[in-house]
């Protein structure tokens, strides 16, 4: 066995995986002297550990032994909606299987390099157990990418634009596909084009949200307005509502997310226009204040909390070794019509 290459970075229960011709679970069972490995394959293994110099650090040994019955969740926000969800989905799967949860908070600002980023992603490597990292925003994808391979990680991601490698353990939300809905139900009510009010994405290029509301457009022949683009709260929304509140065209809006819509309704109403009389809203995720707004919110609702669920569910197949890995999108979108949405006002 000839391996070389592996002396500038430090080598992964993968490496030693790749070098012996074995799967990563064999090498943390040859490590930890697990009965089932047959001679001859823990021999190849121990040899690749031998020539590629691979350190067994403790972290790693708690994993592969099961003795580490924790999961820490990677994550830039603790209060929208969409993370609060998820980790609440998250929490209620880990208690129920005895895991204990901890929440490390990533420092999300741009100043925050690549080496900060690493190192919170080592503390919490170092606390044991297997990492959840909600990536939906520049952070949460960097700490994602910093995680170690030998560590159990699953990643709670963006629909991807296309389809990823299957050990990637992602799951998402079908964003694409709600955007898609939510616009071809405006353009059903008879709008001739759809504006749209952006959350920010995740690795500042064009989200799946963006891509939907867009395919819905090009399906119908309508215009495709340039997307306006929001934060994540009612105030990126107000200021984006004051924005097109000026445009006596614009008829119809789809938002990013409900908080946006919030902000968006209340420029709307500050201008002398009414909704959904002269402009018809639609928002995104179905947050729990959306039913009772005046007027009460279309919305695509999204499961956040089984997101949260599938997250901890995939993780726990992989430190129980009882699942493989596999990439896939857990919940179907659904349209919830309220009275924020309807036809455009007829043209004098």
């Amino acid at each position: 066995m000839n391996v070389t290459g592996h002396t500038r970075r430090s080598v992964s229960i993968r490496d030693v995986a790749t070098a012996a011709g074995v799967s990563y679970q064999t090498v943390s069972r040859v490590i930890n002297n697990h009965p089932s490995v047959k001679p001859s394959t823990r021999d190849r293994v121990l040899a690749a550990i031998d020539e590629l110099g691979f350190r067994r650090n403790s972290t790693a040994l708690a994993l592969a032994s099961g003795r580490s019955r924790a999961v820490t969740v990677l994550t830039s926000n603790t209060t929208h909606y969409g993370y609060a969800s998820i980790l609440q989905g998250i929490e209620e799967a880990a208690r129920a299987a005895a895991y204990s949860v901890g929440v490390g908070v990533l420092e999300s600002t741009d100043e925050a390099d690549e080496a900060a980023i690493a190192a919170q992603v080592q503390r919490a490597a170092d606390a044991g157990g297997g990492l959840i990292v909600i990536a939906y925003d520049p952070a949460g994808v960097r700490a994602l990418g910093a995680v170690p391979a030998e560590l159990p990680v699953v990643g709670v991601v963006e629909t991807p634009a296309s389809p990823p490698d299957g050990d990637r353990p992602w799951v998402w939300a079908d964003d694409r596909e709600a955007a898609y809905e939510a616009t071809r139900h405006l353009l059903s009510l008879g709008h001739e084009t759809v504006h749209y009010v952006a959350i920010p994405s995740s690795t500042r290029r064009t989200s799946a949200r963006t891509i939907g509301w867009r395919q819905a457009l090009r399906e119908a022949g309508a215009p495709e307005p340039r997307p306006v683009q929001g934060s994540w709260g009612p105030a990126g929304g107000h200021a984006a509502g004051l924005k097109l509140a000026k445009d006596a065209g614009v008829t119809a809006i789809l938002c990013g997310n409900d908080d946006l819509a919030l902000g968006v309704i209340r420029a709307l109403h500050e201008t002398g226009r009414a909704v959904p009389g002269e402009v018809s809203v639609a928002g995104f995720d179905d947050a729990p204040h959306s039913a009772y707004l005046t007027p009460s919110l279309t919305t695509v609702r999204l499961d956040f909390t089984g997101l949260g669920r599938s997250a901890f569910a995939l993780l726990h197949g992989v430190l129980e070794e009882s699942a493989q890995i596999a990439p896939h999108p857990v919940s179907v979108p659904e349209l919830v019509v309220r009275e924020s949405s309807g036809p455009p006002p007829e043209r004098g």
